[in-house]
Protein backbone atom coordinates (compact mmCIF):
# COMPACT_ATOMS: atom_id res chain seq x y z
CA UNK A 1 0.00 0.00 0.00
CA UNK A 2 2.53 2.60 -0.88
CA UNK A 3 1.70 5.87 -0.28
CA UNK A 4 -1.75 4.97 0.57
CA UNK A 5 -2.08 7.63 3.41
CA UNK A 6 -1.19 9.96 1.66
CA UNK A 7 -3.70 11.03 -1.20
CA UNK A 8 -4.98 14.22 -0.99
CA UNK A 9 -8.20 13.39 0.85
CA UNK A 10 -6.89 12.35 3.89
CA UNK A 11 -5.62 15.48 4.99
CA UNK A 12 -9.18 16.59 4.36
CA UNK A 13 -10.77 14.37 6.71
CA UNK A 14 -10.96 16.33 9.83
CA UNK A 15 -12.39 19.49 8.27
CA UNK A 16 -15.36 17.14 6.41
CA UNK A 17 -16.81 14.96 8.99
CA UNK A 18 -15.90 17.26 12.23
CA UNK A 19 -12.69 15.64 13.69
CA UNK A 20 -13.58 16.87 16.94
CA UNK A 21 -12.66 15.41 20.38
CA UNK A 22 -16.35 14.79 21.49
CA UNK A 23 -16.55 11.60 19.04
CA UNK A 24 -20.56 11.52 19.00
CA UNK A 25 -20.77 15.29 17.20
CA UNK A 26 -21.70 14.64 13.91
CA UNK A 27 -22.88 17.56 11.76
CA UNK A 28 -19.91 18.73 9.87
CA UNK A 29 -18.45 22.20 10.68
CA UNK A 30 -17.73 22.96 7.46
CA UNK A 31 -15.38 22.06 4.08
CA UNK A 32 -16.40 19.62 1.68
CA UNK A 33 -20.18 17.89 1.83
CA UNK A 34 -21.96 14.58 1.49
CA UNK A 35 -22.99 15.37 -1.80
CA UNK A 36 -19.23 17.00 -3.42
CA UNK A 37 -17.83 13.10 -2.00
CA UNK A 38 -20.54 11.53 -3.60
CA UNK A 39 -18.54 10.22 -6.28
CA UNK A 40 -15.85 7.00 -6.69
CA UNK A 41 -12.52 9.54 -5.73
CA UNK A 42 -14.69 10.87 -2.46
CA UNK A 43 -15.34 7.81 -1.44
CA UNK A 44 -11.31 5.93 -2.02
CA UNK A 45 -10.35 8.99 -0.43
CA UNK A 46 -12.68 8.48 2.43
CA UNK A 47 -11.02 5.26 2.84
CA UNK A 48 -8.02 5.93 2.52
CA UNK A 49 -8.50 8.68 5.53
CA UNK A 50 -9.89 5.33 7.92
CA UNK A 51 -6.76 3.81 6.80
CA UNK A 52 -4.62 6.96 7.99
CA UNK A 53 -5.65 6.55 11.88
CA UNK A 54 -3.77 3.02 11.69
CA UNK A 55 -0.62 4.97 13.33
CA UNK A 56 -2.59 6.73 16.06
CA UNK A 57 -1.53 9.76 14.55
CA UNK A 58 -4.32 12.76 13.86
CA UNK A 59 -2.56 15.94 14.12
CA UNK A 60 1.04 15.72 14.55
CA UNK A 61 3.98 13.96 15.74
CA UNK A 62 4.61 14.33 19.46
CA UNK A 63 2.20 13.19 21.78
CA UNK A 64 0.64 10.09 19.83
CA UNK A 65 1.94 7.35 22.57
CA UNK A 66 -0.91 6.02 24.08
CA UNK A 67 -2.41 5.50 20.50
CA UNK A 68 0.82 3.69 19.33
CA UNK A 69 -0.03 0.52 16.87
CA UNK A 70 2.69 -0.95 19.03
CA UNK A 71 0.50 -0.99 21.82
CA UNK A 72 3.64 -0.53 23.97
CA UNK A 73 2.58 1.65 27.41
CA UNK A 74 -0.95 -0.50 27.49
CA UNK A 75 0.13 -4.01 26.60
CA UNK A 76 3.85 -3.87 27.62
CA UNK A 77 4.52 -1.38 30.46
CA UNK A 78 1.60 -1.91 32.28
CA UNK A 79 2.30 -5.63 32.34
CA UNK A 80 5.74 -7.65 33.73
CA UNK A 81 7.33 -7.17 30.45
CA UNK A 82 8.51 -3.69 30.50
CA UNK A 83 9.02 -0.34 32.49
CA UNK A 84 7.99 3.22 31.32
CA UNK A 85 11.51 3.61 31.46
CA UNK A 86 13.25 7.30 31.13
CA UNK A 87 13.25 9.65 34.06
CA UNK A 88 10.29 9.88 36.71
CA UNK A 89 9.53 12.96 35.67
CA UNK A 90 9.24 12.86 31.93
CA UNK A 91 5.37 11.94 30.61
CA UNK A 92 4.82 11.55 34.35
CA UNK A 93 1.15 10.34 33.23
CA UNK A 94 2.63 6.97 31.92
CA UNK A 95 3.94 6.31 35.63
CA UNK A 96 -0.18 5.57 37.04
CA UNK A 97 0.07 3.09 33.77
CA UNK A 98 2.94 1.24 34.86
CA UNK A 99 1.85 1.15 38.44
CA UNK A 100 -2.19 0.37 37.62
CA UNK A 101 -3.47 3.68 39.25
CA UNK A 102 -4.76 6.23 36.60
CA UNK A 103 -6.77 8.67 36.46
CA UNK A 104 -9.48 9.26 34.11
CA UNK A 105 -7.81 12.53 33.19
CA UNK A 106 -4.74 10.65 32.29
CA UNK A 107 -4.09 11.98 28.63
CA UNK A 108 -2.73 8.81 27.31
CA UNK A 109 -6.48 7.12 27.74
CA UNK A 110 -7.53 10.01 25.95
CA UNK A 111 -5.30 9.62 23.30
CA UNK A 112 -6.31 6.35 22.47
CA UNK A 113 -9.90 6.73 22.73
CA UNK A 114 -9.82 10.19 20.63
CA UNK A 115 -7.58 8.48 17.62
CA UNK A 116 -9.82 5.01 17.49
CA UNK A 117 -13.30 7.02 17.33
CA UNK A 118 -11.74 9.06 14.74
CA UNK A 119 -10.93 6.14 13.08
CA UNK A 120 -14.15 4.80 13.62
CA UNK A 121 -15.97 7.70 12.38
CA UNK A 122 -13.87 8.02 9.29
CA UNK A 123 -14.97 4.27 9.07
CA UNK A 124 -18.73 5.33 9.01
CA UNK A 125 -18.46 8.21 6.63
CA UNK A 126 -17.03 6.16 3.86
CA UNK A 127 -20.08 3.62 4.70
CA UNK A 128 -22.42 6.37 4.70
CA UNK A 129 -21.42 8.20 1.45
CA UNK A 130 -20.69 4.72 -0.35
CA UNK A 131 -24.31 3.81 0.15
CA UNK A 132 -25.48 7.22 -0.51
CA UNK A 133 -23.25 6.88 -4.17
CA UNK A 134 -24.52 2.95 -4.92
CA UNK A 135 -28.34 4.32 -4.35
CA UNK A 136 -27.84 6.90 -7.41
CA UNK A 137 -26.71 9.43 -4.95
CA UNK A 138 -23.97 10.75 -7.02
CA UNK A 139 -21.94 10.44 -10.01
CA UNK A 140 -21.17 6.69 -11.57
CA UNK A 141 -21.58 4.61 -8.95
CA UNK A 142 -18.63 1.49 -7.94
CA UNK A 143 -18.85 -2.01 -9.69
CA UNK A 144 -20.99 -4.22 -7.26
CA UNK A 145 -17.19 -5.93 -6.51
CA UNK A 146 -15.35 -3.18 -5.59
CA UNK A 147 -18.37 -1.96 -3.54
CA UNK A 148 -18.29 -4.65 -1.68
CA UNK A 149 -14.56 -4.86 -1.05
CA UNK A 150 -15.03 -1.23 -0.14
CA UNK A 151 -17.23 -2.38 2.99
CA UNK A 152 -15.46 -5.14 3.62
CA UNK A 153 -12.45 -3.04 4.46
CA UNK A 154 -14.32 0.10 6.17
CA UNK A 155 -16.13 -2.95 8.26
CA UNK A 156 -12.21 -4.59 9.02
CA UNK A 157 -10.82 -1.34 9.84
CA UNK A 158 -13.81 -0.16 12.33
CA UNK A 159 -13.52 -3.70 14.02
CA UNK A 160 -9.65 -3.21 14.54
CA UNK A 161 -10.65 0.48 16.13
CA UNK A 162 -13.28 -0.78 17.92
CA UNK A 163 -11.09 -4.09 19.22
CA UNK A 164 -8.42 -1.77 20.56
CA UNK A 165 -10.94 0.41 22.63
CA UNK A 166 -12.61 -2.81 24.38
CA UNK A 167 -9.15 -4.44 25.34
CA UNK A 168 -8.54 -1.18 27.21
CA UNK A 169 -12.09 0.32 28.80
CA UNK A 170 -13.98 -2.89 28.25
CA UNK A 171 -17.12 -0.76 28.21
CA UNK A 172 -17.57 1.41 25.13
CA UNK A 173 -20.30 2.76 23.01
CA UNK A 174 -20.75 1.52 19.72
CA UNK A 175 -21.53 4.05 16.93
CA UNK A 176 -22.30 3.38 13.19
CA UNK A 177 -23.13 5.00 10.06
CA UNK A 178 -26.54 4.35 10.96
CA UNK A 179 -26.13 6.24 14.30
CA UNK A 180 -28.11 9.63 14.49
CA UNK A 181 -28.41 10.19 18.40
CA UNK A 182 -26.09 12.74 19.72
CA UNK A 183 -25.09 10.46 22.66
CA UNK A 184 -24.63 6.47 22.71
CA UNK A 185 -24.53 4.64 26.13
CA UNK A 186 -21.38 2.35 26.88
CA UNK A 187 -23.74 -0.29 28.48
CA UNK A 188 -23.82 -3.36 26.11
CA UNK A 189 -20.96 -5.22 25.38
CA UNK A 190 -20.16 -4.86 21.90
CA UNK A 191 -18.09 -8.03 20.73
CA UNK A 192 -20.67 -8.88 18.55
CA UNK A 193 -20.75 -5.95 16.69
CA UNK A 194 -16.39 -6.47 16.08
CA UNK A 195 -17.31 -9.82 15.58
CA UNK A 196 -20.55 -9.17 13.01
CA UNK A 197 -18.00 -6.71 11.02
CA UNK A 198 -14.86 -9.62 10.99
CA UNK A 199 -17.67 -11.52 9.44
CA UNK A 200 -18.58 -9.61 6.54
CA UNK A 201 -15.11 -8.77 5.87
CA UNK A 202 -13.80 -12.66 5.78
CA UNK A 203 -16.80 -13.39 3.30
CA UNK A 204 -16.04 -10.08 0.90
CA UNK A 205 -12.14 -9.38 0.95
CA UNK A 206 -10.31 -11.27 -1.21
CA UNK A 207 -7.11 -13.26 -0.37
CA UNK A 208 -5.26 -11.11 -2.69
CA UNK A 209 -4.51 -7.15 -1.72
CA UNK A 210 -7.11 -4.68 -3.10
CA UNK A 211 -6.06 -2.45 -5.70
CA UNK A 212 -2.63 -4.55 -5.47
CA UNK A 213 -1.70 -2.20 -2.16
CA UNK A 214 -0.27 -4.35 -0.29
CA UNK A 215 -1.17 -2.15 3.33
CA UNK A 216 -4.90 -2.89 2.42
CA UNK A 217 -7.23 -5.04 4.18
CA UNK A 218 -7.44 -9.02 2.73
CA UNK A 219 -8.96 -12.33 3.62
CA UNK A 220 -6.66 -13.46 5.68
CA UNK A 221 -5.96 -9.89 8.26
CA UNK A 222 -9.95 -10.57 8.23
CA UNK A 223 -9.73 -14.30 9.25
CA UNK A 224 -6.79 -14.29 11.75
CA UNK A 225 -8.65 -10.94 13.34
CA UNK A 226 -12.45 -12.75 13.68
CA UNK A 227 -9.86 -15.89 15.22
CA UNK A 228 -8.41 -13.78 17.77
CA UNK A 229 -11.47 -12.10 18.20
CA UNK A 230 -13.26 -15.80 19.25
CA UNK A 231 -10.27 -16.68 21.36
CA UNK A 232 -10.54 -13.38 23.36
CA UNK A 233 -14.08 -14.83 24.08
CA UNK A 234 -13.22 -18.66 24.66
CA UNK A 235 -14.67 -19.88 21.61
CA UNK A 236 -12.03 -22.05 20.70
CA UNK A 237 -13.45 -24.09 18.32
CA UNK A 238 -14.41 -21.08 15.87
CA UNK A 239 -11.32 -19.92 16.65
CA UNK A 240 -9.01 -22.47 15.63
CA UNK A 241 -10.78 -23.26 12.32
CA UNK A 242 -9.64 -19.63 10.97
CA UNK A 243 -6.34 -19.92 12.51
CA UNK A 244 -5.93 -22.88 10.66
CA UNK A 245 -6.81 -21.68 7.80
CA UNK A 246 -4.55 -18.73 7.64
CA UNK A 247 -1.66 -21.25 8.78
CA UNK A 248 -2.39 -23.50 5.74
CA UNK A 249 -2.54 -20.33 3.26
CA UNK A 250 0.78 -19.21 4.63
CA UNK A 251 4.85 -20.83 4.10
CA UNK A 252 6.17 -22.82 6.86
CA UNK A 253 6.93 -20.37 9.87
CA UNK A 254 10.30 -22.16 10.40
CA UNK A 255 11.13 -20.95 6.86
CA UNK A 256 10.72 -17.34 7.44
CA UNK A 257 13.54 -15.50 9.38
CA UNK A 258 12.96 -14.08 12.44
CA UNK A 259 14.90 -10.87 12.19
CA UNK A 260 12.73 -9.82 8.96
CA UNK A 261 10.10 -8.75 11.45
CA UNK A 262 12.18 -6.20 12.54
CA UNK A 263 14.06 -5.08 9.58
CA UNK A 264 13.26 -1.48 7.80
CA UNK A 265 14.33 -3.58 4.37
CA UNK A 266 12.07 -6.66 4.74
CA UNK A 267 8.91 -4.90 5.72
CA UNK A 268 5.59 -6.97 4.37
CA UNK A 269 7.18 -10.08 4.14
CA UNK A 270 5.30 -13.51 4.11
CA UNK A 271 5.18 -13.64 8.14
CA UNK A 272 3.65 -9.96 8.06
CA UNK A 273 -0.09 -10.61 8.48
CA UNK A 274 -1.40 -7.27 9.25
CA UNK A 275 1.26 -4.46 9.59
CA UNK A 276 0.77 -0.88 10.10
CA UNK A 277 2.54 1.05 7.20
CA UNK A 278 4.94 3.49 7.82
CA UNK A 279 6.19 5.92 5.96
CA UNK A 280 8.83 9.09 5.91
CA UNK A 281 10.60 11.69 4.19
CA UNK A 282 9.54 10.58 0.33
CA UNK A 283 5.61 10.85 0.68
CA UNK A 284 6.43 14.97 1.39
CA UNK A 285 4.69 14.91 5.25
CA UNK A 286 8.01 14.72 7.19
CA UNK A 287 7.34 12.31 9.68
CA UNK A 288 3.58 12.42 10.07
CA UNK A 289 2.98 8.86 8.65
CA UNK A 290 5.56 7.22 10.53
CA UNK A 291 6.08 5.52 13.62
CA UNK A 292 5.23 7.98 15.60
CA UNK A 293 3.94 6.24 19.04
CA UNK A 294 7.23 4.05 19.54
CA UNK A 295 9.00 7.77 18.89
CA UNK A 296 10.31 8.15 22.50
CA UNK A 297 11.32 4.33 22.59
CA UNK A 298 14.98 4.61 21.59
CA UNK A 299 18.58 4.51 24.18
CA UNK A 300 19.30 7.85 25.25
CA UNK A 301 22.54 8.69 25.36
CA UNK A 302 25.75 11.40 23.48
CA UNK A 303 26.68 10.41 20.51
CA UNK A 304 24.27 7.50 20.03
CA UNK A 305 22.98 7.14 16.22
CA UNK A 306 19.42 7.60 17.64
CA UNK A 307 19.17 9.48 21.15
CA UNK A 308 15.74 10.01 22.06
CA UNK A 309 14.20 9.21 24.82
CA UNK A 310 14.82 6.38 27.24
CA UNK A 311 11.66 4.93 27.44
CA UNK A 312 10.35 1.31 27.32
CA UNK A 313 12.80 -0.40 28.83
CA UNK A 314 12.35 -4.42 29.21
CA UNK A 315 11.94 -5.29 33.18
CA UNK A 316 14.80 -7.77 34.88
CA UNK A 317 11.61 -10.35 35.13
CA UNK A 318 11.63 -10.55 30.67
CA UNK A 319 15.06 -10.47 30.72
CA UNK A 320 15.44 -13.89 33.25
CA UNK A 321 12.50 -15.21 31.77
CA UNK A 322 14.83 -16.13 28.20
CA UNK A 323 16.67 -18.77 30.81
CA UNK A 324 16.66 -22.22 29.92
CA UNK A 325 17.51 -25.35 31.40
CA UNK A 326 19.97 -27.90 30.28
CA UNK A 327 17.66 -29.06 27.39
CA UNK A 328 16.99 -25.27 25.95
CA UNK A 329 13.41 -24.91 27.55
CA UNK A 330 11.96 -22.52 29.45
CA UNK A 331 11.68 -22.66 33.21
CA UNK A 332 7.84 -23.03 33.75
CA UNK A 333 7.82 -23.40 37.23
CA UNK A 334 9.10 -19.88 38.03
CA UNK A 335 12.78 -20.70 39.20
CA UNK A 336 13.84 -18.22 36.09
CA UNK A 337 13.93 -15.76 39.27
CA UNK A 338 16.35 -17.43 41.01
CA UNK A 339 19.76 -15.92 41.26
CA UNK A 340 18.53 -13.35 38.93
CA UNK A 341 20.46 -11.54 36.14
CA UNK A 342 20.31 -7.74 35.75
CA UNK A 343 23.03 -6.89 34.13
CA UNK A 344 25.15 -4.51 35.93
CA UNK A 345 22.41 -2.94 37.76
CA UNK A 346 23.17 -1.94 41.21
CA UNK A 347 27.19 -2.36 40.78
CA UNK A 348 29.24 0.11 42.21
CA UNK A 349 30.73 2.97 40.29
CA UNK A 350 34.23 0.93 39.96
CA UNK A 351 32.51 -2.41 39.80
CA UNK A 352 30.98 -1.28 36.66
CA UNK A 353 33.94 0.28 35.18
CA UNK A 354 35.32 -3.21 34.79
CA UNK A 355 31.98 -5.17 33.82
CA UNK A 356 32.08 -8.18 31.59
CA UNK A 357 29.04 -9.98 30.51
CA UNK A 358 28.74 -13.32 31.72
CA UNK A 359 28.73 -15.27 28.95
CA UNK A 360 27.91 -18.66 30.31
CA UNK A 361 24.09 -18.15 31.28
CA UNK A 362 22.03 -20.80 29.36
CA UNK A 363 19.71 -18.14 27.55
CA UNK A 364 17.08 -18.54 24.47
CA UNK A 365 19.16 -16.25 21.96
CA UNK A 366 15.77 -14.35 21.55
CA UNK A 367 16.37 -12.19 24.21
CA UNK A 368 19.57 -10.61 22.45
CA UNK A 369 16.60 -9.80 19.16
CA UNK A 370 14.10 -8.36 21.69
CA UNK A 371 16.51 -6.32 24.23
CA UNK A 372 19.77 -4.54 24.30
CA UNK A 373 22.34 -5.92 27.46
CA UNK A 374 25.21 -4.48 28.15
CA UNK A 375 28.59 -5.82 26.35
CA UNK A 376 26.38 -8.08 23.80
CA UNK A 377 26.25 -6.31 20.22
CA UNK A 378 23.37 -4.37 19.63
CA UNK A 379 21.97 -4.24 16.28
CA UNK A 380 25.19 -2.17 13.87
CA UNK A 381 25.51 0.37 16.45
CA UNK A 382 28.50 -1.78 18.43
CA UNK A 383 28.37 -2.72 21.73
CA UNK A 384 25.56 -2.35 24.22
CA UNK A 385 27.25 0.82 26.58
CA UNK A 386 25.00 -0.02 29.76
CA UNK A 387 24.30 3.63 32.08
CA UNK A 388 25.71 5.54 28.56
CA UNK A 389 22.76 4.21 27.33
CA UNK A 390 19.65 4.56 29.45
CA UNK A 391 18.61 8.25 31.22
CA UNK A 392 18.09 6.63 34.62
CA UNK A 393 18.96 3.21 35.54
CA UNK A 394 17.51 3.27 38.82
CA UNK A 395 14.21 4.37 37.44
CA UNK A 396 13.92 1.83 34.40
CA UNK A 397 16.74 -0.48 34.79
CA UNK A 398 19.71 -1.37 32.91
CA UNK A 399 17.86 -2.74 29.39
CA UNK A 400 16.80 -0.89 26.49
CA UNK A 401 14.32 -2.13 23.74
CA UNK A 402 15.72 -3.37 20.15
CA UNK A 403 12.88 -4.73 17.88
CA UNK A 404 11.42 -0.90 17.31
CA UNK A 405 14.95 -0.17 16.65
CA UNK A 406 16.50 -0.02 13.39
CA UNK A 407 20.51 -0.21 11.85
CA UNK A 408 22.19 2.65 12.07
CA UNK A 409 23.45 2.11 7.91
CA UNK A 410 19.22 2.86 7.61
CA UNK A 411 18.39 5.98 9.45
CA UNK A 412 18.91 8.31 6.34
CA UNK A 413 16.90 6.78 4.04
CA UNK A 414 14.48 5.23 7.24
CA UNK A 415 13.91 7.73 9.31
CA UNK A 416 12.37 11.29 9.35
CA UNK A 417 13.95 14.61 7.99
CA UNK A 418 15.52 15.73 11.64
CA UNK A 419 14.16 13.68 13.32
CA UNK A 420 15.55 10.12 13.84
CA UNK A 421 13.43 9.08 16.60
CA UNK A 422 10.55 8.47 13.82
CA UNK A 423 11.17 5.77 11.35
CA UNK A 424 9.65 4.21 8.76
CA UNK A 425 9.10 0.62 10.45
CA UNK A 426 5.90 -1.16 10.06
CA UNK A 427 4.32 -2.04 13.10
CA UNK A 428 3.31 -5.79 13.05
CA UNK A 429 -0.55 -5.98 14.62
CA UNK A 430 -0.88 -9.82 13.79
CA UNK A 431 2.53 -11.53 12.61
CA UNK A 432 2.53 -15.56 11.63
CA UNK A 433 3.91 -16.48 14.69
CA UNK A 434 1.29 -15.11 16.74
CA UNK A 435 -0.87 -16.89 14.69
CA UNK A 436 0.87 -20.06 15.28
CA UNK A 437 0.71 -19.82 19.12
CA UNK A 438 -3.36 -18.15 19.14
CA UNK A 439 -3.72 -21.65 17.48
CA UNK A 440 -1.78 -24.00 19.78
CA UNK A 441 -3.83 -22.33 22.62
CA UNK A 442 -6.77 -23.30 20.75
CA UNK A 443 -5.38 -26.66 20.65
CA UNK A 444 -5.18 -26.93 24.22
CA UNK A 445 -8.75 -25.80 25.52
CA UNK A 446 -10.13 -28.31 22.44
CA UNK A 447 -7.87 -31.18 23.24
CA UNK A 448 -5.34 -31.65 20.37
CA UNK A 449 -2.32 -31.24 22.69
CA UNK A 450 0.07 -33.26 19.69
CA UNK A 451 -1.35 -30.09 17.79
CA UNK A 452 -0.48 -27.35 20.19
CA UNK A 453 3.10 -28.71 20.72
CA UNK A 454 3.94 -29.35 17.28
CA UNK A 455 2.92 -25.55 16.77
CA UNK A 456 5.13 -24.44 19.63
CA UNK A 457 8.16 -26.36 18.55
CA UNK A 458 7.36 -24.49 15.44
CA UNK A 459 8.12 -21.40 16.82
CA UNK A 460 11.31 -22.79 18.94
CA UNK A 461 12.85 -24.19 15.77
CA UNK A 462 12.64 -21.10 13.91
CA UNK A 463 14.12 -19.52 17.00
CA UNK A 464 16.89 -22.00 17.47
CA UNK A 465 18.25 -20.56 14.06
CA UNK A 466 18.94 -17.10 15.13
CA UNK A 467 22.47 -16.32 14.87
CA UNK A 468 24.43 -15.97 18.14
CA UNK A 469 25.76 -12.05 18.95
CA UNK A 470 29.50 -12.25 19.28
CA UNK A 471 32.03 -10.85 21.31
CA UNK A 472 35.21 -11.30 20.30
CA UNK A 473 34.46 -14.19 18.29
CA UNK A 474 32.74 -16.03 21.20
CA UNK A 475 28.89 -16.30 21.70
CA UNK A 476 27.57 -13.62 24.26
CA UNK A 477 25.83 -16.61 26.28
CA UNK A 478 25.04 -20.18 26.17
CA UNK A 479 21.95 -19.88 23.25
CA UNK A 480 20.02 -22.95 23.62
CA UNK A 481 16.64 -23.28 22.65
CA UNK A 482 15.17 -27.28 22.49
CA UNK A 483 12.30 -28.59 21.39
CA UNK A 484 9.09 -30.10 23.63
CA UNK A 485 8.81 -34.01 23.41
CA UNK A 486 5.52 -34.03 25.13
CA UNK A 487 2.95 -31.95 26.69
CA UNK A 488 2.37 -34.53 29.71
CA UNK A 489 -1.57 -32.91 30.18
CA UNK A 490 -3.57 -29.71 29.58
CA UNK A 491 -2.07 -27.63 32.42
CA UNK A 492 1.54 -28.41 31.25
CA UNK A 493 0.36 -27.44 28.04
CA UNK A 494 -1.67 -24.15 28.58
CA UNK A 495 1.84 -23.21 30.66
CA UNK A 496 3.91 -23.77 27.62
CA UNK A 497 2.26 -22.17 24.86
CA UNK A 498 1.92 -19.23 27.35
CA UNK A 499 5.21 -18.77 27.92
CA UNK A 500 5.87 -19.11 24.49
CA UNK A 501 4.15 -16.55 23.83
CA UNK A 502 5.77 -14.17 26.14
CA UNK A 503 8.72 -15.26 24.83
CA UNK A 504 8.06 -14.89 21.23
CA UNK A 505 6.14 -12.04 20.97
CA UNK A 506 7.91 -9.61 24.06
CA UNK A 507 7.03 -6.02 23.58
CA UNK A 508 4.90 -6.33 20.75
CA UNK A 509 1.78 -5.05 22.70
CA UNK A 510 0.31 -8.11 23.77
CA UNK A 511 1.27 -9.10 27.25
CA UNK A 512 -1.06 -7.40 29.05
CA UNK A 513 -4.41 -8.27 27.46
CA UNK A 514 -2.70 -11.66 27.30
CA UNK A 515 -2.93 -11.71 31.20
CA UNK A 516 -6.32 -10.46 30.92
CA UNK A 517 -7.99 -12.91 28.82
CA UNK A 518 -6.58 -15.76 30.64
CA UNK A 519 -7.27 -14.54 34.50
CA UNK A 520 -4.13 -14.44 35.59
CA UNK A 521 -3.46 -10.48 35.59
CA UNK A 522 -3.68 -10.32 39.46
CA UNK A 523 -1.85 -13.74 40.54
CA UNK A 524 1.38 -12.52 37.48
CA UNK A 525 1.47 -9.13 38.25
CA UNK A 526 1.18 -9.19 42.09
CA UNK A 527 4.32 -11.68 41.75
CA UNK A 528 5.94 -9.66 39.42
CA UNK A 529 5.67 -6.75 41.48
CA UNK A 530 7.15 -8.68 44.40
CA UNK A 531 10.26 -9.45 42.40
CA UNK A 532 10.99 -6.28 40.80
CA UNK A 533 9.95 -4.67 43.55
CA UNK A 534 13.06 -5.59 44.92
CA UNK A 535 15.05 -3.79 42.11
CA UNK A 536 12.73 -0.80 42.08
CA UNK A 537 10.89 0.75 45.06
CA UNK A 538 8.22 2.41 43.02
CA UNK A 539 6.74 -0.95 42.49
CA UNK A 540 6.98 -2.35 45.75
CA UNK A 541 3.66 -3.41 47.42
CA UNK A 542 1.57 -2.98 44.37
CA UNK A 543 -1.94 -4.99 44.48
CA UNK A 544 -4.35 -5.60 41.44
CA UNK A 545 -8.09 -4.64 42.20
CA UNK A 546 -10.78 -5.95 40.07
CA UNK A 547 -11.09 -2.85 38.18
CA UNK A 548 -7.37 -3.40 37.16
CA UNK A 549 -8.01 -5.24 33.81
CA UNK A 550 -9.43 -2.07 32.34
CA UNK A 551 -8.80 1.68 32.67
CA UNK A 552 -10.76 4.52 33.34
CA UNK A 553 -13.16 6.03 30.55
CA UNK A 554 -11.64 9.63 29.46
CA UNK A 555 -13.35 12.03 32.27
CA UNK A 556 -13.92 14.62 29.27
CA UNK A 557 -15.94 12.20 27.50
CA UNK A 558 -18.24 11.02 30.45
CA UNK A 559 -18.69 14.90 30.68
CA UNK A 560 -19.78 15.78 27.22
CA UNK A 561 -22.05 12.62 27.07
CA UNK A 562 -25.31 13.86 29.09
CA UNK A 563 -25.04 11.14 31.42
CA UNK A 564 -25.06 8.62 28.47
CA UNK A 565 -21.40 7.35 29.50
CA UNK A 566 -21.13 5.30 32.72
CA UNK A 567 -17.45 4.95 34.22
CA UNK A 568 -16.15 1.79 34.82
CA UNK A 569 -16.66 0.27 38.22
CA UNK A 570 -14.01 1.33 40.70
CA UNK A 571 -12.97 4.57 38.92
Amino acid sequence: MKHLKYIFLSFLICSIYSCKKDFLAVQPQGGLTVPQLTSQDGVEGLLVGAYGLLNGNLNGTWGNYGAAPSQWLFGEVSSDNAHKGSNNGDQPNMNQIERHAPTSTNDNIANIWDRCFEGIQRCNNTLKVLASLQAGGGTVKFPDARALEIQGEARMLRAHYYFFLVRIFKNVPYVTEATTTPTVPNDKDIYPNIVDDLQFAVTNLPATKPKNQVGRMDKYIAQSYLGKVFLYQKKYAEAYALLNAVILAKPDLVTLPYTDNFDITKKNGPEAVFSVQHSVGTDGTGGDNGNVGDMLNFPYGNGLPINCCGFFQPSIDLANAYKVDANGLPLLDGSYRNNPYKSDLGLSASDKLTYQVDQTIALDPRIDYTMGRRGVPYRDWGLMGGDTWIRDPSNGGPFVPYKNVIEAAQIGSGSAPGNTNITALNVNIIRLADIYLMAAECAVETGDLGRAMTLVNKVRQRASQLPPKLINGVPAAAYKVGLYTSFPGADYARNAVRFERRLELALEGHRFFDLVRWGTAKQTLESYFGFEGGFFGYLSGITINPRDSYFPLPQDQIDRSQGALKQNTGY
